[in-house]
């Protein structure tokens, strides 16, 4: 399929069986094929689901607005922190969103390998049903626990390793950055220092390298009591080298004040093994654990997208089946469809599906387009048409 006129989103409508839902099946595949492949089409078989009373499928349906939402929000929250857990390799992000197994577009353009048909049937027919006495014995109960335990742990396992990324940010910053405030652990050794003298002190002095030739110039005389030739070049970054120096302790004050004149600058530090290797250690620790986690919460996050993906197509099933019944009647006689439009023509697909189903509302001609609210039909955040019609958006899982 040509990516560029296939759209990323699908529409799931479905329509009242003409004399065999077959037959409707094969207009609305004329229909929109006839005029140069409008979009791609498949049945989307829902299995046959107790029906309560009317009332129930009312509250039902705004019930499943709610769950509707909070699912896609979900697909969406686990999709997107499996774009900010793998940072760097954005390019992978598709390849472990998938459902099923496969890839999620793949997936929803041949409808049963997401619904296998009578899965909804098996999950839920045992235990639960459509009745009238109690809305809390339907599926949607089901679907809310599950989406709702993959919500909650993905934020105590975000938190876990947001918190972990950004203690190992944090001491990556301490080990970058200017040579005023990195840290030096990895840079200066025990022999660069003279250390335990109750006389001598080696200072560390940063010095802009446009002044080292005023540095090698200057240092032995900018104080009284500096050790002649006591001073390296440690390290350098762009803009400055790290040197040593060692001198008198009582020389101290005088030198860094004189220093400061020339723009050389003495930093505070004091070389404490313990303490850097504490550092060093406490890196390597994160680091390891970082690398030890990545693994397996990149499976977390691959196995529930899938799981949360796939309820949420199930949401997207229940609600068909409840607006279908009540719009169209009993006995359920309804062929559901899915449809993936081509961009270019989603206009005219539209007013082809209008002149196909129009007959179905004789108010439809005034409303077409318009946002209304129809007892029962959830219509509020939802465009209406005279058959029932819900998007499914599969751009909220296309990163950059």
């Amino acid at each position: 399929q040509d990516k560029g006129t296939k759209m990323t989103e699908f529409w799931l409508i479905s329509a009242p069986g003409e004399k065999t839902c077959q037959q409707t099946w094969e207009k609305l595949h004329a229909a929109t094929t006839k005029h140069n492949n409008l979009s791609t089409n498949s049945k989307f078989n829902i299995p046959d689901l107790k029906v309560g009373t009317l009332d129930v499928l009312v509250g039902l349906s705004d019930e499943l607005a709610k769950l509707d939402a909070f699912v896609e929000s979900v697909v969406k929250k686990v999709a997107q922190y499996m774009a900010d857990v793998l940072e760097d390799s954005k390019d992978k992000v598709q390849e472990n969103l998938l459902a099923n197994g496969g890839k999620v577009l793949t997936m929803l353009s041949h409808p049963s390998q997401i619904h296998p048909p009578g899965l909804l049937e098996q999950q839920w027919q045992a235990e639960h049903k459509f009745c009238s006495s109690s809305l809390d014995t339907v599926p949607f109960l089901f679907i809310f626990k599950g989406v709702n335990q993959i919500d909650n742990d993905l934020k105590a396992r975000a938190s876990a390793y947001n918190n972990l990324k950004g203690n190992l940010q944090n001491l990556e910053r301490k080990n970058a950055g200017s040579l005023l405030t990195r840290s030096l652990a990895d840079i200066v050794k025990k022999e660069d220092f003279v250390l335990d003298s109750e006389y001598l002190v080696t200072l560390l002095v940063i010095v802009p390298k446009l002044n080292y030739n005023d540095w090698v110039k200057q240092y032995e005389t900018l104080a009284e009591m500096v050790v002649p030739r006591s001073s390296n070049v440690l390290f350098e970054d762009q803009d400055s080298y790290l040197c040593n120096v060692t001198l008198f302790r009582k020389a101290v004050d005088d030198f860094k004040h004189k220093a400061r004149e020339y723009k050389f600058m003495v930093r505070d530090f004091q070389y404490n093994e313990e303490e850097m290797k504490a550092d060093k250690e406490e890196m390597n620790r994160l680091s390891t654990d970082k690398k030890k986690q990545f693994g397996p919460l990149v499976r977390w996050l691959k196995v529930n997208f899938s799981e949360a993906f796939i309820a949420w197509i199930h949401v997207k099933a229940l609600r068909v089946f409840v607006e279908s019944v009540l719009r169209y009647g009993l006995p359920v006689n309804f062929q559901a469809m899915l449809l993936q439009p081509n961009k270019k023509t989603m206009k005219k697909l539209r007013e082809v599906l209008y002149d196909l189903y129009k007959h179905l509302d004789s108010s439809a001609a005034a409303i077409i387009d318009a946002t209304m609210d129809i007892p029962g039909l959830n219509l509020s955040q939802q465009e209406y048409y005279p058959y029932v019609y819900y998007k499914i958006d599969c751009n909220l899982l296309e990163f950059k």
